[in-house]
């Protein structure tokens, strides 16, 4: 059987996430693909409408979730569903919701990877200086570790929000929030700025970050110009854009910086989704300990 034929109310959810709630291209398709899932379900099962499911419907659902996904993938199935209902619920187009008594599965927290200080000090000196591209490049390297931005928000940087040592981006949710960096990432900055930029231009843009071609930069392109450095400074480690951003708040952490200006840093919502880095600050903890202690 071929995927489900476009669905109206599927097609209003995705307009909500995204008028709503500035949901990008790659979350609603995420969406759909999750709600095509949840319709070829219904569709075997003889269930023809969104109002005709039921909680023992869905429980069948998770139970065939489990048997193909990781427990993370499934909980992202079940919160499609939730936010789905949600939506329906709101619009009157269904009394209840059939996910009322399920439970979401709950994922095994990975504590983030971070780079040593050795680590993120090499890969920040990788990039020449002696090029417009090095030049472009160290600045990204700097900028992430400096402000942990995400490369959504690097990339959307326009010149005219520089200012100084603070950048104010987008980011998450269309939440405006204040980037602070560091006086090495100015620098960087600065020398991008007057030595690689003008000669990466073609035309007009506002982007501040450009490509051999003088376009904006992607932020798949950020993600591949981080894997060739990482190359160049023969890090063992696998290291992506987020993993920088991991190490600029475990490091901050580590330096004795408080939690909640870690959380307001890095532009979260809730003090929970920061908690986790105090799992791996308590490595650094315990190495004080041991070597502090007399009987350690």
């Amino acid at each position: 059987m071929g995927a489900p034929a476009p669905d109206p109310e599927v097609r209003a959810f995705l307009e909500m996430l995204e008028a709503e709630q500035a949901a990008s291209p790659h979350t609603r398709a995420a969406y759909r693909s999750d709600l095509d899932a949840f319709r070829t379900f219904l569709r075997g099962e003889g269930i023809a409408g969104w109002e005709q499911v039921t909680s023992i419907a869905v429980r069948r659902y998770v139970a065939a979730l489990h048997r193909r996904y990781a427990r993370a993938s499934v909980a992202r199935h079940v919160s499609t569903l939730r936010s789905f209902y949600r939506f329906l619920r709101r619009g009157g187009r269904v009394e209840t919701s059939p996910l009322r008594l399920a439970s979401t599965p709950r994922g095994r927290r990975r504590l983030p990877s971070a780079l040593t200080h050795e680590a993120i000090t090499a890969l920040l000196a990788a990039p020449p200086l002696d090029q417009p591209a090095g030049l472009r490049d160290r600045a990204i390297l700097e900028l992430l570790y400096a402000g942990g931005f995400r490369v959504g928000e690097l990339v959307s940087i326009r010149c005219a929000q520089l200012c100084d040592d603070e950048i104010r981006v987008r980011g998450k949710g269309n939440k405006e929030r204040l980037v602070l960096i560091g006086a090495q990432a100015v620098a960087a900055l600065r020398r991008y700025l007057s030595h690689g930029r003008p000669r990466l231009l073609r035309g007009e843009t506002e982007a501040l970050f450009l490509s051999a071609r003088g376009r904006p930069l992607s932020g798949r392109a950020v993600q591949l110009i981080v894997g060739r450095w990482v190359r160049v400074a023969a890090l063992a480690q696998r290291v992506s854009p987020h993993v920088i951003r991991h190490t600029f708040a475990t490091h901050l952490l580590d330096g004795g910086a408080d939690l909640r200006v870690v959380q307001e840093l890095l532009g979260h919502a809730s003090l929970s989704t920061t908690q986790i880095y105090t799992h791996v600050s308590r490595d650094h903890l315990k190495r004080i300990y041991a070597s502090a202690h007399p009987r350690a």
